[in-house]
């Protein structure tokens, strides 16, 4: 059953990147369906001119297309500046761009670490420079998302760097949900499962910037074997609807997919599990007493400065 908006993110403006295809297209379609006017970020023409004809068969205001390389500082500035010219105001950034790019970590070249966290942290820290003063400025109902994934939580053998740069976004994004609180902005970090996208063939698009990969040379029917298991993913629209439902509620986190429970039982196990069984002091605490009061009072909008830590 399709899930809707409440409605009240009708004229709204939001930007998102790496919004013409797989998720951040999904994403587009949802919060068009409520209504939001659109800018979406794009590399690929092809790709751009599908998602410009969903758009018009669907009788939507066509989006404003603006081609960006995340990683690019100057461009993204670029990009906030005609987004604000065109639409007069930003109320919503979804920090989607990414590179899905696999390999043993130990093998890892200085260009594996900075290609790979440069576009799935460096884009997202970009978006947040760029397009937070607008945010801010803007009035009415506004938010961020950042896209993660599963692998914010959830490592594995080959996919080291993918999932060094999901847990950072994840970290900052736990962080500035408390710092956007006193400005009546939103901020949701959202995680995926599979999906049905065309994330598997990222090492196929590699910037010659970043050549000296530490990883074996990409085997095309290697990964189209792998991109068969995306085939079986969830609709990108559905998980479009299911992220709109989030920023409805301003739900801190977003995850998209049912099947991940015994991991976050494991995961909670372990935890538990690796603490000292052993007191620990009253000065230590009442430190962590502090903490915790201190992000409950920045979750209900009070800005917390270092003095609240002690």
């Amino acid at each position: 059953m399709p899930l809707q908006s409440d409605g009240s993110w009708a004229g709204q403006v939001a930007f998102v990147t790496g919004g013409v295809s797989g998720i951040g297209l999904g994403i587009a379609q949802a919060l068009s369906d409520a209504g939001m006017r659109l800018a979406l970020s794009y590399r690929n023409e092809q790709y751009r001119d599908h998602a410009a004809a969903w758009f018009a068969q669907h009788g939507r205001e066509e989006p404003l297309f603006v081609k960006l390389d995340v990683t690019d500082r100057a461009g993204f500035g670029a990009a906030a500046d005609a987004v604000e010219a065109h639409f007069g105001a930003v109320h919503v950034l979804v920090n989607n761009a990414g590179v899905s790019v696999f390999g043993p970590t130990d093998e890892a070249s200085y260009a594996d670490y900075d290609w790979i966290m440069g576009v799935n942290f460096g884009g997202v820290v970009n978006g947040l420079v760029s397009f937070l003063p607008k945010i801010k400025a803007a009035t009415g109902k506004r938010h961020v998302v950042n896209v993660a994934s599963m692998a914010a939580y959830l490592s594995g053998p080959q996919a080291g760097i993918y999932t060094a740069s999901k847990f950072a976004v994840r970290g900052l994004t736990e962080s500035l949900r408390y710092n956007l609180a006193p400005h009546g902005i939103g901020c949701s970090l959202m995680c995926p499962g599979l999906t049905r996208t065309n994330a598997w063939d990222s090492a196929l698009k590699r910037p010659g910037d970043f050549a000296g990969s530490g990883f074996a040379e990409p085997d095309r029917a290697e990964l189209e074997q792998f991109g068969t298991a995306f085939a079986l993913g969830m609709d990108p629209y559905e998980v479009g609807r299911k992220t709109m439902a989030g920023m409805d509620t301003n739900a801190g986190l977003i995850l998209t997919h049912p099947e991940f429970a015994d991991d976050f039982a494991e995961i909670y196990r372990d935890s538990l599990a690796a603490l000292p069984d052993e007191p620990a002091p009253d000065g230590r605490l009442e430190i962590e007493r502090l903490r915790r009061e201190a992000n409950r009072a920045a979750a209900a909008g009070k800005a917390i400065g270092l003095g609240d830590l002690t």
